[in-house]
């Protein structure tokens, strides 16, 4: 039997898929299963088995497991994640203000403590008492923590003793700052410090799910997770830096889509149940976003591709605006669990309380609305307050309506808290809902959706006539709304790409003419001046409509919905360091980055001690990752101007890229 069969797995926030990839032979199997946020496993069991199955394929005959996922990228969207201490060196209260980091930070708790290091490496006396002291009250409230110390990059000492002190007095997990990132500006480092912590519970119970998995089927293959730039590193490297595995599921989406449809030159729309991520691929290869990429609204200094998420798919929170003479819908950015989904896994618990409030007299303020547990770890529900903690226990693994849930005003900010820790799910009706009730989806329960909208045409308009006049006209009218903001945010990309980001598609007269074809005097249009590719499992029942209102070719490739499972194992390993190097004074040269701080009295030694850092560092770290044939590259970039006539060198960067494929189970 042949051994060059792959085994690719996408884990996104409604279905994982799973696909038996091999190069002579292309798909050989693909699969689909409902992703179970609270027990990761049977998801990937569910699509597994059934992948397995269809190819008849012996397990141990996969030579390499390769794993994409949205959770990371959906988390941050939607503001979940674990609750994370952060650790602040050498900062102080003003610096939250940069970056975003308070409005991140949100309620989690920060401790400055002074420590940290100058440009070139030298300390400021670290404060391990203050540290110390405070551990106690902060590990009984957080699941991980974040350390961001004072030019880290330069000098990561205090940010490592710090380390070990969380650890030796806690357990819990510990990120630190100078692991993700080798460029300066500390508090968008502490940034993407933050987000990682919350995110490493998520990320491990993904991949030990896996892992399990794999085991019990005899799969003894390698297991590497796609990137955020799409380069494959090992699972072992993703547990401790999960933040590189945002943008996961739309990086392997577009090397996927590359490999699918031959194109080199495409704008890429990958629609799932809570994002649609839209990038451009040209001359084959995607663009990647040298700043860092941006998710949630935040900008990280995690190099991916170029890729834009929005928080708008399948399973988009309907609202409605009835404030007009005319209601008017909205999508997202939240992600529910479509009705039709909830009574599909549920059964009458769904269409028993729908029916109920169809029969009272008027619609209730939740009517429609039911809360369940995500089912995630109990320790992950740590720190909530005493209001929340009551909230949570009344709420279970069966949807509870909101109307029995919800007794005052108030519990309605404490639920969307629970919400945002990532511990309860909202079900209601959605996109998909619509789709079922217009006969285009049918894998769920139809009864539950109309039920649903047939509550939603309760509600009254402006003019007080009802939104709707029957649940098939809402579910259209829900369904031309999602195509409107496809639309949108793939001209919101296509418009940042070409330097025009501060247009807003949705704000914009002109713009609005030209998607509705308006007739006038002067007639506006658009198009792409490239196709538009669509990817996910409903691409081929929403893009067409979304391509012709771009007036714009598409493509929809046979396997559109596997897309980010094939990707994920057509990728390559690929690892970069960089390291700096500075001359604080006449004949002092120090050499910092990817280790201890070194010092040489010659320019030229000193950088040929960064050159060899770097490549041995890069090499090694690739090799860790499982790449094999691996090649290096080498970028440097001087800043060395002449000064009163004599060159001076400020500062330079010596950046080793290697790269190879990965190493299969057969070598």
């Amino acid at each position: 039997m042949t051994s060059d069969y792959m085994l690719g797995i996408d884990t996104g926030g409604t279905y994982t898929d799973a696909v038996i990839y091999s190069e002579t032979h292309g798909i050989a199997a693909k699969a689909k299963s409902l992703t179970t946020r609270h027990d990761l496993s049977i998801g990937i069991s569910g699509a597994l088995e059934s992948v397995l199955a269809e190819s008849a394929i012996d397990p141990s005959a996969i030579g390499l497991v390769s794993l994409s996922t949205t959770l990371a990228t959906n988390a941050l969207v939607e503001g979940q994640g674990g609750r994370a201490g952060l650790i602040m060196i050498g900062f102080g209260p003003e610096d939250l203000k940069r970056d975003g980091l308070a409005d991140a930070l949100g309620n989690d708790p920060v401790l400055f403590i002074a420590g940290g290091h100058d440009v070139h490496g030298n300390e400021t006396p670290f404060d391990q008492a203050a540290l110390e002291a405070a551990l106690p009250e902060l590990s009984a409230n957080v699941s991980s923590f974040a350390i961001a110390g004072y030019f880290a990059v330069r000098n990561p000492a205090h940010e490592q003793r710090a380390r070990e002190i969380i650890r030796r007095h806690s357990g819990l997990p510990v990120t630190c700052s100078h692991e993700l990132s080798s460029k300066l500006g500390g508090p968008r480092r502490a940034l993407t410090t933050l987000l990682n912590a919350r995110l490493v519970s998520m990320i491990d119970r993904l991949i030990g799910s896996a892992e399990r998995y794999l085991g019990e089927r005899g799969i003894h293959a390698p297991l590497m997770v796609v990137r955020g730039d799409g380069a494959l590193i090992s699972a072992a490297e993703a547990r401790l830096r999960p933040i590189e595995t945002i943008l996961s599921g739309p990086a392997a989406s577009l090397v996927g889509a590359r490999h699918l449809t031959g194109l080199n030159d495409a704008v890429v729309s990958d629609i799932g149940g809570t994002t649609t991520d839209v990038a451009v691929m040209e001359a084959g290869q995607p663009r990647l976003d040298q700043d860092g990429a941006v998710v949630g609204g935040y900008r990280t200094m995690v190099e991916a591709v170029a890729m834009r998420t929005f928080g708008l798919g399948g399973d988009s929170e309907v609202r409605f605006d009835d404030r007009g003479l005319a209601a008017k819908i909205e999508l997202g950015p939240r992600r529910l669990v479509p009705l039709s989904l909830a009574a599909s896994l549920h059964g009458i618990a769904i269409t028993d309380a729908l029916e109920r409030q169809l029969r009272a007299p008027h619609l209730g303020r939740h009517d429609g609305r039911f809360a369940v547990r995500t089912g995630v770890p109990d320790h992950l529900a740590a720190g909530l307050q005493p209001q929340e903690a009551a909230l949570f226990q009344k709420i279970g693994a069966v949807p509870l309506p909101l109307d029995q849930l919800i007794s005052f005003t108030q519990q309605k900010a404490t639920l969307d808290r629970l919400v945002a820790r990532g511990l309860v799910h909202i079900c209601g009706i959605t996109p998909s809902d619509a789709m079922h009730i217009l006969g285009r989806q049918g894998q769920w329960d139809r009864r539950a959706a109309e039920l649903g909208t047939a509550l939603a045409i309760r509600q009254k308009d402006g003019s007080g006539q009802p939104i709707a006049s029957s649940p098939e006209v809402l579910a259209q009218l829900i369904v031309d709304r999602l195509t409107r903001q496809s639309a949108e945010v793939i001209l919101s990309a296509a418009l940042a790409e070409d330097g025009l980001a501060d247009v807003e598609p949705s704000k914009s007269i002109l713009i609005d003419r030209a998607l509705r074809r308006q007739a006038g005097i002067a007639r506006f249009g658009l198009s792409l001046d490239r196709p538009l590719v669509g990817l996910g499992a409903s691409a081929g029942v929403y893009y067409p409509a979304i391509a012709d209102m771009l007036a714009s070719d598409f493509a929809v490739p046979e396997d559109a919905d596997v897309a980010n499972a094939v990707g994920a194992v057509v990728g390559q390993v690929r690892s970069s360091v960089t390291v700096t190097v500075t001359s604080p004074e006449e004949g002092l040269f120090i050499i910092t980055g990817g280790g201890d701080s070194e010092r040489a009295t010659d320019e030229a030694v000193a950088l040929e001690r960064a050159r060899t850092r770097a490549t041995e560092l890069a090499r090694a770290r690739a090799e860790a990752s499982g790449a094999v044939d691996v090649v290096l590259i080498i970028r440097e970039e001087l800043d060395a101007p002449e000064i009163e006539g004599r060159r001076k060198l400020v500062e330079a960067r010596i950046t080793a890229t290697a790269s190879g494929r990965p190493r299969t189970a057969r070598g």
